[in-house]
């Protein structure tokens, strides 16, 4: 067994190899890039090298970097975790070369599950059931093109290298074949180094699942069962589970044998993944997509329905040790559902008229964080309070998996587990996975890997809840003069708290946002207040007058009425102790009491504070809404403007001054988390101004470029750029 592991990767897969040889008695070396000096990865591993600046390329990317770190740390042995270069051949083969164990499988069979047409055709020669399509390797544009229309539009073009949904694109429509080959070679040029693609039939309605597989140095392979992985969108993974609700006993058996007969064709040692794709019609057939020659991200499903810890069985198969146990000893113990946290944040398409939902990829600095453990849940987690999260990396912060004795009671408890899920200070999809749980289709295991886009847009609630701005207002109009803080009388005005600072001068009962006036009603205080992406909100608020009620029914101290954007006042108050400190505030509202996760926020140009509850996070800034209409009235940055919808990096440049543009017309390209989005003209017209350049790097609502409209062309409203999400 080793002594020392070099772990060649970052965040929560990093954090969870690391507890695995912290059980096993095996020292830790972690990786880091400049970016991630005080991650969570960092602190937990016994020793941490750093091994260059953020970009990847010159960090986690760099097998020069990793071997020196690795020589340096004295370790024996590198696990490359999922990601960056776990299925790189060529890291695998210098990993031997310089005298290191890669714990993972030769890298002969990396390269040739790693060329998917190479593995197509090994695998169909071992009796596995391939998917209809294009055969041979280097195709150009013109022979991928023709391929697609001789396979049958709709088709899926795909890297030939790297997996994980990047760069793959769905065509329906044969005049878009030539956009779209471009598009898919740039993304698979940027993910893997590596421009081959291939067409494959594209099936209606499928369902993704997988087979995981363990093969040891000594001749035994077997698998673990299967993997749901249908619940995807933009083909990435949001939710898995295990077992599939589809599989009978004999189809398992049957797709279990053929991923054993696929990992025995390429001589594979390790844990992997073989994975099929199913077509919806019920036929029962199934066709072999592709091979994952590394853990995956949904391994814990795995895991926590046979016992076992693939990361142990990884790293003992690695240091030559046989599997002690066969087919017949691995059991399916009750159902495990696992949900990625993701940074991003999900809105509907403006304009859009079929309910399309982008997925943002979102930044900043984790404020308050609260992840679930315990009985029947595990949270894998690269986070911390206090880091910053930003686009130079993959979105992924996160996993939450729950186990039940049936998938019923799994679903349940995963919900729950989400609805305990705090991460203030960076916009997730934690209430996105706890709402897509529970739709029918999903209870009922009716699933296919279109699902997500069909319902993803019922899934977001329509508005914010009125008592998140309440509780927001409350908060603000406590936290105005705390200096003078006041004792709230019914009838009378306002006193200074005995807790005030006593500064020996007089308080002017005007000075105090309490309502109260010399004579008439209270005075309402108004906060206007904006959740970004959301229209502005005015919260009016007041103190509860007693209105000649009998004693019994006096306002509690410290209620107030409270007015959501003109609606009927409700009554409202923060419950004492809780207005200024501490991760939670108590809010009474209309009745009820709630208790919301809060942190204040600490970034931007306006004050605010961020507010949690089941999952959903709010930010909730103060409003100007002289500084904004002074910025609306300045012209260029109105409905012509194109901006940027998340922070991250211009790749392409389509367009330049001058030039005359057609409504919907490509003009860039941003990419963020190895997402590409591309940035259309919201009308058309002629481009006046041209902001940024290849390789520009914009933050969120950056204006990009400005279209004036052509004559008689009205523009939209609203100053968000149209943009396709792709990925």
């Amino acid at each position: 067994m080793f002594d020392t592991v070099l772990v060649a990767n970052r965040g929560e897969i990093a954090v969870r190899v690391i507890r695995t040889l912290r059980r096993l008695g095996i020292r830790s070396v972690a990786v880091h890039s400049d970016a991630d000096a005080d991650a969570r990865h960092v602190r937990e591993a016994d020793t941490a090298v750093r091994i260059g600046p953020a970009a990847a390329v010159h960090s986690y990317l760099s097998a020069d970097r990793l071997l020196e770190a690795a020589h340096r740390s004295g370790a024996q042995a590198v696990h490359p975790g999922y990601g960056f270069l776990a299925e790189n051949a060529a890291f695998a083969q210098r990993c031997t070369e310089a005298g290191l164990v890669f714990i993972g499988p030769p890298a002969e069979a990396i390269e040739l599950m790693g060329d998917k047409i190479r593995a197509k055709e090994t695998v169909s020669a071992a009796d596995v059931p391939v998917v209809p399509g294009s055969s041979g390797t280097g195709l150009t544009d013109t022979e991928l093109a023709a391929a697609a229309r001789q396979t049958g539009l709709p088709v899926l073009l795909k890297p030939s290298a790297g997996g994980g949904g990047k760069g793959m694109r769905l065509v329906r429509d044969e005049a878009a074949l030539p956009d779209e080959i471009a598009a898919a070679r740039r993304e698979a040029k940027g993910a893997f180094g590596d421009d081959g693609l291939l067409v494959e039939r594209w099936v209606d309605r499928p369902r993704h699942i997988e087979i995981q597989v363990l093969a040891d140095g000594h001749g035994n392979v077997l698998h673990l069962g299967e993997r749901e992985c249908s619940l995807q969108r933009r083909h990435q993974k949001i939710i898995e589970e295990a077992p599939s609700p589809l599989l009978d006993a004999a189809t398992r058996e049957a797709m279990g044998q053929a991923a054993v007969n696929a990992a025995r064709s390429c001589g594979y040692r390790g844990a992997g993944t073989v994975e099929f794709i199913v077509p919806g019609d019920g036929s029962g057939s199934y066709y072999f997509m592709e091979m994952n020659t590394r853990l995956q991200v949904e391994h814990p499903v795995t895991e926590l329905i046979t016992g076992l810890d693939l990361v142990e069985w990884q790293v003992r198969v690695a240091a030559g040790e046989p599997l002690p146990f066969g087919q017949q000893e691995i059991a399916l113990d009750g159902h495990a559902v696992e949900a990625r946290i993701c940074a991003e944040t999900a809105r509907r398409t403006p304009g859009a008229e079929d309910g399309h939902v982008d997925f943002l990829p979102s930044a900043g600095r984790v404020l308050l964080l609260e992840e679930p453990q315990g009985e029947g849940v595990r949270t894998d987690s690269g986070l911390t309070e206090g880091t910053e999260v930003g686009t130079t990396y993959d979105p992924m912060l996160s996993k939450v998996i729950a186990w039940g004795p049936d998938r019923a009671a799994a679903l349940r408890g995963l919900r729950a587990a989400l609805a305990r899920t705090t991460v203030l200070g960076v916009d997730t999809n934690t209430a996105f996975l706890r709402a897509l749980l529970g739709h029918p289709e999903v209870a009922s295991g009716e699933l296919d890997t279109g699902l997500v886009d069909r319902v993803a847009a019922e899934l977001l609630p329509e508005s914010v809840p009125d008592e998140v701005y309440g509780a927001a207002a409350l908060l603000r109009q406590a936290a105005l003069t705390p200096e003078t803080r006041t004792a709230q009388t019914p009838t009378g005005p306002p006193q200074p708290a005995a807790a005030a600072p006593a500064t020996g001068g007089w308080v002017s009962p005007f000075s105090v946002p309490s309502g109260w006036r010399l004579g008439g009603q209270r005075a309402w205080t108004v906060h206007s207040l904006r959740v970004p992406g959301r229209d502005p909100v005015a919260v009016r608020v007041r103190p509860t007058a007693p209105d000649g009620r009998r004693p019994e029914e006096l306002p509690a101290p410290g209620e107030m009425e409270v007015s959501v954007d003109g609606a009927t006042p409700v009554r409202a108050r923060l419950a004492p102790g809780t207005e200024t400190g501490g991760p939670t505030v108590r809010l009474d509202w209309d009745g009820m009491s709630r208790t919301l996760s809060r942190v204040r926020c600490e970034d931007g140009d306006t004050p605010g504070v961020w507010l949690g509850r089941d999952g959903e996070a709010w930010q909730v800034r103060d409003h100007d809404p002289v500084a904004d209409a002074l910025r609306r009235a300045g012209g260029a940055h109105g409905a012509d403007a194109l901006t940027a919808p998340m922070p991250g990096t211009v790749t392409v440049v389509k367009a330049a001054v001058g030039d005359e543009v057609a409504a919907g017309q490509s003009l860039l390209v941003v990419e963020a988390m190895k997402m590409e989005h591309v940035i259309t003209a919201p009308h058309a017209g002629r481009v006046a101004e041209l902001e940024v350049t290849a390789g520009s790097t914009v933050a969120m609502d950056q204006v990009l470029a400005v279209v004036d409209p052509a004559a008689g062309d009205a523009p939209e409203t609203g100053a968000e750029a149209a943009t396709e999400a792709t990925g």
